[in-house]
C-alpha cells in the first residue's frame, strides 16, 4: 500500500470539499474506491474522471508508489 497525494481539479474539488489530501491505496482502482466511499458526489465524478500519475495518464490498473501524486481530473467544459 502506497501513500500518495491526491489534487482534485474542478467538479472533483467541488465534490471532494477539499483541493489536495493524502491517501493509501495499491493501485489507481482502488484509490478510486477508497476516496469515493461514503462520498456519493466525488463518487459519480471519479467515474467520469481522468487520472495523471506523476503527470503521466494512466488507467485503474495503475500501481502506486510512496510520495506519488495523482491529479483527479474531470471533463473540462468551455474553451
Amino acid at each position: 500500500m502506497a501513500t500518495v497525494t491526491v489534487r482534485y481539479f474542478a467538479a472533483a474539488r467541488a465534490a471532494a470539499g477539499e483541493p489536495v489530501e493524502q491517501a493509501e491505496a495499491a493501485s489507481v482502482a482502488e484509490l478510486v474506491a477508497a476516496l469515493g466511499k461514503g462520498r456519493p458526489d466525488l463518487a459519480r465524478v471519479l467515474g467520469i474522471s481522468s487520472f495523471l500519475l506523476d503527470g503521466d495518464r494512466v488507467e485503474g490498473d495503475a500501481a502506486l508508489a510512496d510520495g506519488s501524486v495523482v491529479d483527479i481530473l474531470p471533463p473540462f467544459a468551455g474553451g
